[in-house]
C-alpha cells in the first residue's frame, strides 16, 4: 500500500557551520560511521532514514557550496564529490538524497536574483533542506514536461505530477519545475506545509531502495513570484549547473563501488573458499583472485583521481564562466561520471564471484551494492556521454547544454 504523506511544520535546531574542506572530509566520515551501521537494515525492510537526514542537515554538510558572500564556506566540488562518495559508501540512497539539494543551490547561484539567493542560501545555512520535484512520467523524453505554472495575481499557481521525487519526503521545501505560458522551464520553491502538495511514498525501485523517490502531486498549489526562478536561462548560455549535478551523481557511484569492494575483501578474507583445484588452504592466496581484486582496486584509483581532477575543472568554470572553461568541466565530468558508472557495476559484480555461493544469503544483504549500482547507474544513458566526448573531439561538437552534462 502507498503512503499519503502532507508536509507539516517541524522545529529543529540550526544547523552548524563548517569553516573549511578539511573539517566538511571530518565531518562526512563521521556521518558515515553513524550511517553504515543499519544501512543493511535501512535496505531490507526499507526504513526512511529521516533522523539520518536530519543528523545530515544538523551537521552543517548541506550548506557547504553555499557561495562565501553569502556566509557559506563555498566548498570545492571535488570535495562535494568526494563527501557524496563517502556517505554513499555508508548508505547508497543517503547518499544520493543530497544530489537533488546541490542541483538546486547551484541553479539558484547562477539564476537566482540578489533577493533569492540571500534568503534561500540563509535558509540553507540555517539547515533547511530542498527537494526536487524535475522528472515526469509519460512525458516524450525526460526532458519534456506537462506540470504547468501560470500567472494568478501577484503569484502564480502550480498543477502537475511529478515521479522521481528524490528528497522531497525529507524536504522543507519542494523545488518544482514546471513549464510557464511561454514553454520556458521555471523553477519554484514551495514551502512545507503548502494548499494542494501531497507526496505520495509509492517509490519500489530494487535499488537505492530508501531515497523515498516516489510521486508528488501540485494541485492549485500557489507559490509567490520571488520564489520563482528561470531555470531555463540556465541553459541558454554555458553554465555549470550541469556539471555540479553530474558530479554528485559520479560520487554517489564511487561511494557504491568502494562499498562493494570493502565487502569483497572482507567476505573473501574472513568466509570463501579456496577453488578445490587450486591446491591453496586459503581463497585470499588465489593468484587469480588476487588479481581480480588488484584490477577493482586500480579502476576505482583512477576514478576517485577523474573525479577530483573533474572537481577542480568545474571549480575553474565557475571562477571563470567562459565556453571553454565549462566545455572542459563537462567533458571531465562526462568521463568521471563513465567511468564511476563502469566502476560500480564491475565492483558490485566481482563481490559475489569472488565471495561465492555463500554471499548470495539474504539475510547478508550483499545484493543491495549491486542493486543500488544498477539502479543509480540508470540515471542518464552512459553511452550518450561517450556520444557527447568523441563527438566533441572528432567533429567539434559542443556538448548540449542540460542537466544531464
Amino acid at each position: 500500500m502507498n503512503t499519503v504523506l502532507r508536509q507539516a511544520d517541524q522545529i529543529r535546531p540550526v544547523a552548524a557551520r563548517i569553516g573549511s574542506d578539511e573539517e566538511a572530509i571530518a565531518t562526512a566520515r563521521r556521518l558515515a560511521t553513524q550511517f553504515a551501521a543499519r544501512a543493511a537494515e535501512r535496505d531490507a525492510d526499507r526504513l526512511l532514514p529521516f533522523a539520518e537526514l536530519d543528523l545530515l542537515a544538523q551537521s552543517g554538510l548541506l550548506a557547504i557550496t553555499v557561495p562565501a558572500q553569502y556566509g557559506g564556506l563555498d566548498v570545492s566540488n571535488a570535495v562535494l564529490a568526494e563527501i557524496t562518495a563517502i556517505l554513499a559508501q555508508a548508505d547508497g540512497s543517503i547518499g544520493q538524497i543530497p544530489q537533488n539539494h546541490f542541483y538546486i543551490l547551484e541553479a539558484l547561484r547562477t539564476d537566482g536574483s540578489e533577493e533569492q539567493q540571500r534568503y534561500f542560501f540563509g535558509r540553507v545555512l540555517a539547515g533547511d533542506r530542498f527537494g526536487n520535484a524535475l522528472s515526469e512520467r509519460g512525458t516524450k523524453t525526460v526532458g519534456h514536461y506537462n506540470t504547468r505554472i501560470t500567472r494568478d495575481g501577484p503569484g502564480y499557481r502550480i498543477n502537475g505530477r511529478k515521479f522521481y521525487s528524490t528528497g522531497v519526503l525529507f524536504a522543507d521545501w519542494i523545488t518544482v519545475f514546471a513549464l510557464d505560458a511561454e514553454e520556458r522551464l521555471t523553477m519554484a520553491f514551495v514551502p512545507k506545509g503548502t494548499e494542494g502538495v501531497e507526496i505520495v511514498d509509492d517509490w519500489d525501485g530494487f535499488g537505492q531502495r530508501t531515497t523515498g523517490s516516489g510521486t508528488t502531486i501540485f494541485e492549485n498549489v500557489y507559490v509567490s513570484a520571488d520564489s520563482v526562478v528561470f531555470h531555463h536561462k540556465g541553459f541558454e548560455r554555458p553554465t555549470t549547473i550541469g556539471s555540479v549535478g553530474q558530479i554528485i551523481h559520479a560520487g554517489v557511484d564511487l561511494g557504491i563501488a568502494r562499498a562493494a569492494f570493502a565487502e569483497t575483501l572482507e567476505f573473501v578474507r574472513t568466509k570463501s573458499r579456496p577453488w578445490m583445484d587450486s591446491g591453496l588452504e586459503r581463497a585470499s592466496d588465489d593468484p587469480l583472485t588476487i588479481a581480480k581484486v588488484g584490477q577493482i582496486a586500480i579502476r576505482l584509483e583512477a576514478a576517485t583521481a577523474l573525479v577530483e581532477r573533474a572537481g577542480h575543472k568545474v571549480d575553474a568554470a565557475q571562477v571563470e564562466t567562459t565556453e571553454e572553461k565549462v566545455i572542459a568541466a563537462t567533458l571531465a565530468v562526462a568521463a568521471a561520471k563513465v567511468l564511476t558508472t563502469e566502476v560500480a557495476l564491475e565492483a558490485s559484480n566481482t563481490l559475489f564471484e569472488l565471495a561465492g555461493t555463500s554471499s548470495v544469503q539474504i539475510g547478508l544483504n550483499l545484493d543491495r551494492h549491486w542493486r543500488n549500482a544498477r539502479t543509480h547507474t540508470l540515471h542518464d544513458p552512459v553511452r550518450w556521454k561517450y556520444h557527447v566526448v568523441g563527438n566533441y573531439h572528432l567533429n567539434g561538437v559542443t556538448p548540449p547544454k542540460n542537466g544531464a552534462l
